[in-house]
């Protein structure tokens, strides 16, 4: 046939007459079939069918006219234009050759699927789309569930006029390419019944923080295209890459998505139709783990392939129950970042008076600032003015004109894999997409900040909040004799920071990933898991979602956290401090009252390793030890470190000790090394004992501080007299660091005092101290400062 190609008959070097969908698709089905990669058959109409139709119907010099009088610029303008394009093309009749070669191709096909008319999916292809810099993502029209002869030519002119889109015309006229050269192709594919399972999209590139080890994978019910529009909030899982070729555990983080809409089939002319999911799917992962870990093995095969980080898409079949990839491009975004030196970062600078209006799914790392401008439809483009923060229910690539004029983007729904978040993140605008309810609580020429520099919630602030910007060239940084280590709270901001030049984790607190993903007192969670009644329950179990079993929610939600971070720096070192709550603290979670008492100083209280050996909190303790075991061990995150904070006496260190030798962390097995912060005098002045137990130390100066001048951090009277510089202070960190000297082991610091003081910093370097761990944004000129103190 002269204007058809079946996929069999296609490769990627065919970009030029079928466009890169279609080529792609013909490269995967004839090399990655044979790897597993599952590629439904199709086949597509060549550039050449798109010119015999021009020609035939003698349309060209027509569209060059119409196009002679385009201004993108004016929204009414565009979409004039573009709605006289698209009815000239289909006013058009198909040459009589590409009918009959169109319909023995689909008998064909339906012939191999054994049917007498197959269901069909009918994609554009054009010859200048999915180039590794413009990910021309959407441009042109799809149609599903198409499944007679007479509705697929119907659809392949709708294609062919789609070609001249409002989006894909101002997407071709702002990056240059001459309309009257780029042609388009149309692909034919058998659909994957996903209307009655799941189907999405993955990225083998982390699309926020750029990484490079994860696999990014989005996922909803039904027929795919409610994720690539953005109409739902997908589930979302991340893969990480290194385990997942060792053959380990690799999920390290799942995000339950609302997912209220389902698109399946219909018998009517519409051929889809969207649904409400049940309260049950809604409440349930639309994949499986061996599912999530079979996809991102195919992102592997297929990135291998192309040698190119690649955008994917895939659906399940609800009838053979295999996973199949129905289209695969190169990624555009993050890596054309990879080749940056500089890194800049944008912080916002809040206060008291700082109002929050809303958050959801942040979508890159900038600050945006601007008037609402509340669009529900193409028509109501006229209002928008530059600048403004685009706010909608939803956008598709139809909105990438006025999108490419807003300072900031927020939507009620959509996940970071949508066509809205893959537009917003290549024009380089903040974004915040699936916050439910942006619509009703904005108002139209509200000042508003949209804020992407938080990690991985963004947030919406009242009026314009300062921030600062900050780049930085990470190719003048050097390696240092003293360690740098970063202290990391937040796991979802932990692969940003990882881009920062440094040695490791000195400090990541295992409270904050309770705190923010659990949200729960543990040891109300272990009295749930036995049947017991417990205040707030119903809360609880409503956070609790997907999972019903409290002891698998804890288990797995610290996993997650933990793997979080320590993937991100992997191989590097990173040292996880065990909960350190005081009783304060943990009376405030939910269900946390009956569990604490009241006490005077929580400082000195309840906390640290005297609580994990109390039976009042040792199950609770036992669930942390299996969570960091289950990454260890199952994950291949070796990694990981454990330190024991305020420990006071070397008993107490010995018995939590044991305690963790019998959920299987044993101190040598693995790589496994155990530390006690080192940030109460006795852990000073008893150091040769204390070291005899664990492997080293990490000083906590705040609490040691704290402890040797006799002031207590919470008190504003004598907060004058806290000053790590004391020489009281200074000569405690000196004995500490001799001690470790002393007895070969470990010592570093991960307290606020390095990050604060250069002073403190220089000191310790003098010292001999391992490492220094800082917050991220202290790395920077903390970096410098060493750098110079090691070459005097």
């Amino acid at each position: 046939m002269r204007y058809i190609r079946f996929f069999n008959e296609l490769s990627i070097k065919d970009v030029p007459i079928v466009g890169g969908k279609n080529a792609s698709l013909g490269e995967m089905y004839q090399n990655l079939t044979p790897k597993g990669v599952k590629v439904p058959n199709g086949f597509a109409t060549t550039s050449e069918a798109y010119w015999l139709l021009l020609e035939e119907n003698s349309i060209k010099e027509k569209i060059k006219e119409i196009l002679s009088s385009l201004d993108i610029v004016d929204t009414d303008n565009l979409q004039k234009r573009g709605g006289e394009l698209r009815e000239l093309i289909l006013s058009c009749k198909l040459p009589q050759i590409l009918v009959d070669e169109i319909s023995e191709a689909y008998k064909k096909l339906s012939e191999e699927y054994g049917v007498k008319d197959v269901d069909v999916a009918v994609r554009s292809s054009g010859t200048a789309e999915d180039l590794p810099d413009a990910s021309f993502a959407g441009q042109q029209e799809s149609f599903l569930n198409v499944s007679s002869e007479e509705e697929l030519l119907s659809c392949v002119k709708r294609c062919f006029a789609s070609l001249f889109t409002d989006r894909a015309i101002s997407y071709r006229q702002s990056r240059g390419y001459d309309h009257l050269k780029v042609a388009l192709s149309v692909g034919v594919q058998k659909m994957v019944r996903s209307d009655s399972a799941s189907s999405g999209i993955m990225f083998s590139v982390d699309t926020e923080s750029g990484s490079e080890e994860l696999i990014l994978i989005n996922s909803s019910w039904g027929l795919g295209e409610n994720v690539v529009s953005g109409r739902v909030n997908a589930d979302e899982f991340f893969v990480f890459k290194p385990m997942l070729k060792k053959g380990m555990k690799s999920i390290i983080k799942c995000s339950l998505g609302s997912k209220k809409e389902r698109m399946i089939y219909t018998n009517d002319g519409s051929r889809t139709l969207n649904i409400p999911t049940t309260e049950e799917e809604r409440n349930s992962y639309s994949l499986s783990d061996e599912e999530i870990t079979q996809l991102a093995e195919h992102a592997l095969i297929i990135e291998e392939h192309y040698k190119l980080h690649m955008d994917i898409e895939w659906a399940k079949d609800a009838k053979d129950e295999k996973l199949y990839i129905v289209q695969a491009r190169p990624e555009t975004v993050q890596s054309k970042l990879s080749k940056e030196v500089n890194v800049t970062k944008f912080s916002i600078k809040k206060n008291e008076d700082t109002k929050l209006l809303l958050s959801g799914r942040a979508v890159g790392e900038k600050i945006g600032i601007g008037r609402v401008s509340i669009i529900k439809s193409v028509d109501e483009f006229h209002k928008f003015t530059k600048g403004d923060i685009l706010v909608a229910d939803t956008t598709n690539p139809d909105w990438e004109p006025i999108m490419k004029k807003a300072s900031g983007l927020i939507t009620n729904r959509g996940s970071r894999t949508c066509h809205a978040a893959i537009v917003a993140r290549e024009i380089g605008v903040a974004a915040i997409v699936g916050c439910t309810n942006a619509t009703e609580v904005l108002k139209d020429a509200q000042v508003v900040s949209v804020s992407c520099a938080e990690g991985d919630e963004g947030y919406v602030y009242e009026g314009a909040v300062d921030y600062e910007v900050e780049t930085t060239d990470i190719s003048s940084l050097k390696p240092t004799k003293t360690k740098l280590f970063m202290n990391i709270a937040n796991p979802a901001e932990a692969f940003k920071f990882a881009k920062i030049p440094n040695d490791g984790v000195g400090l990541a607190r295992m409270e904050f990933i309770i705190n923010g993903s659990i949200n729960a007192h543990p040891m109300a969670l272990v009295n749930m898991s036995k049947g017991k009644k417990v205040k707030d329950s119903e809360d609880i179990m409503a956070f609790m979602l997907p999972f019903k079993n409290p002891k698998a929610f804890f288990v797995q939600k610290l996993s997650e956290g933990i793997a979080s971070i320590a993937a991100a720096f992997y191989p590097n070192p990173v040292i996880i401090r065990t909960s350190d709550f005081k009783s304060s603290e943990y009376r405030n979670m939910r269900g946390g009252l009956e569990y604490e008492a009241q006490e005077e100083n929580p400082m000195i209280g309840f906390r640290g390793a005297s609580r994990y050996s109390d039976k009042s909190y040792r199950e609770a303790f036992e669930w942390e030890c299996e969570a960091l075991k289950n990454v260890r061990d199952e994950m291949g995150l070796t990694n990981i470190k454990i330190m024991l904070p305020f420990v006071r006496t070397p008993a107490e260190g010995k018995s939590v000790i044991e305690i963790m030798n019998a959920k299987g962390l044993l101190q040598g097995e693995n790589d496994l090394e155990i530390y006690a912060m080192c940030e109460i005098p006795s852990n000073v002045i008893l150091a040769d004992k204390f070291l005899e137990i664990f492997d080293g130390y990490s000083i906590g100066s705040n609490d040691l501080t704290q402890l040797t001048l006799g002031v207590d951090r919470e008190s504003a009277k004598i907060a004058h007299i806290f000053d790590e510089r004391d020489e009281a202070v200074k000569r405690m960190l000196q004995m500490a660091i001799v001690a470790c000297k002393k007895a070969g082991k470990y010592i570093g610091i991960c307290g606020q005092a390095p990050s604060d003081y250069p002073e403190i910093t220089k000191f310790l370097v003098e010292q001999g101290i391992d490492s220094i761990s800082l917050n991220p944004d202290s790395i920077y000129k903390m970096h410098k400062l060493v750098s110079e103190l090691e070459q005097e």
